[in-house]
């Protein structure tokens, strides 16, 4: 079992120390991912029956902050207030249905998208200088960590980001989503909010991915118990659609020789396709699917810290999901060590 301190050996001074985001560069591959997407403030999932969940509003405000678009900011926020919002703490329902008639089939949170929208409305007010967003960001901070902490049952002073705060978990059995550490959120939102929990999720979170690239799985979902890792009691053993952020994560995060940053390469290019990258792997190493779409080589790109100029923006696709991996992969790179913005978006 690793300490905290272990985990420094993976950072650079400036993931402790972030630099402000640039939010100049690249218009075109936001407004693209605008035109496909987004509706008066609402993104729409259309492979998901046009649903809209957290997690696409909370990457919309990511996006539209770090392209400066105050304007689309300022609706999506304002319909995620309005909708989302129903709960009685500062989380969102993690998914609004159109055309029925009680929109929020549950009011469940998902970690993952109040995560990305507090850390959007805490840029906002720190980075882009639109200042009334900081005290919303830090009353989300503060329910993240009050709700969606638990305890690692191996080590109960460490702290485990949780996927949800009604999601499973005892003293002896946590549900784990590798792809739900993004550190340098978590360390930015713990700092603004004097909150340590959160920080020291990200720490060991951090320690947890280490581990498991240890194992030489890193799967999307895991249980920890009293006694190590395990399978899963709700969810399929895969590395997939969920741990493939792991790496981009990851250099967003600055965490450059973080071991799960390699193991996330390595499967990825078990596909035996040319131009293609594995998306799901079973824990025998099977390849269950592969793609050749942008947004998945734009996560493989950034994980070999690739300048990706040879790579088209998605124009002519439309699947939200790796078109918002595309988006998000151009956003970490230019954040990130790997150097600046490319060209050609």
């Amino acid at each position: 079992m690793k300490t905290r301190r272990t985990i420094l050996q993976y950072f650079t001074a400036a993931s402790i120390f972030p630099l402000p985001a640039r939010p100049q560069a690249l218009p075109n591959a936001w407004d693209a991912w605008a035109a496909k997407y987004y509706r008066n403030g609402r993104v729409i999932d259309e492979r998901q029956g046009g649903i809209t969940h957290s997690e696409g509003q909370g990457y919309a405000l990511l996006f539209a902050q770090a392209y400066g678009d105050r304007d689309r900011f300022a609706a999506i926020e304002a319909w995620t207030q309005r909708h989302l919002a129903v709960r009685q703490d500062q989380l969102m329902a993690w998914k609004w249905q159109p055309s029925v008639s009680d929109n929020i089939a549950s009011w469940h949170n998902a970690t993952d998208g109040d995560l990305f929208r507090a850390w959007a409305l805490l840029r906002a007010a720190r980075d882009s200088g639109w200042s009334e967003y900081r005290e919303r960001a830090i009353r989300i901070a503060r329910d993240i960590a009050a709700l969606c902490c638990a305890p690692d049952p191996r080590a109960p002073q460490e702290w485990l980001l949780t996927p949800g705060a009604e999601a499973r978990w005892t003293a002896a059995r946590v549900l784990f989503n590798s792809s739900y550490i993004l550190p340098r959120a978590l360390r930015e939102l713990g700092e603004a909010a004097a909150e340590p929990r959160l920080i020291r999720a990200a720490d060991h979170g951090e320690t947890v991915l280490a581990e498991l690239a240890a194992t030489g799985f890193l799967p999307n979902w895991v249980d920890i118990t009293e006694d190590g890792f395990d399978t899963p009691q709700e969810h399929d053993f895969l590395w997939g659609y969920d741990a493939l952020r792991v790496p981009l994560y990851l250099r967003w995060s600055r965490a450059t020789d973080h071991p799960a940053i390699d193991l996330g390469r390595e499967y990825m290019d078990l596909s035996e396709v040319a131009g293609h990258v594995a998306v799901e792997v079973t824990a025998t190493r099977k390849v269950r699917a592969q793609s050749n779409h942008p947004g998945y080589l734009a996560v493989r790109q950034l994980a070999s810290c690739d300048a990706g100029d040879d790579l088209a923006s998605p124009d002519a696709a439309r699947d939200y999901y790796p078109d918002s991996l595309f988006l998000m992969a151009r956003i970490a790179q230019r954040e990130s060590v790997c150097g600046g913005p490319s060209s050609g978006e």
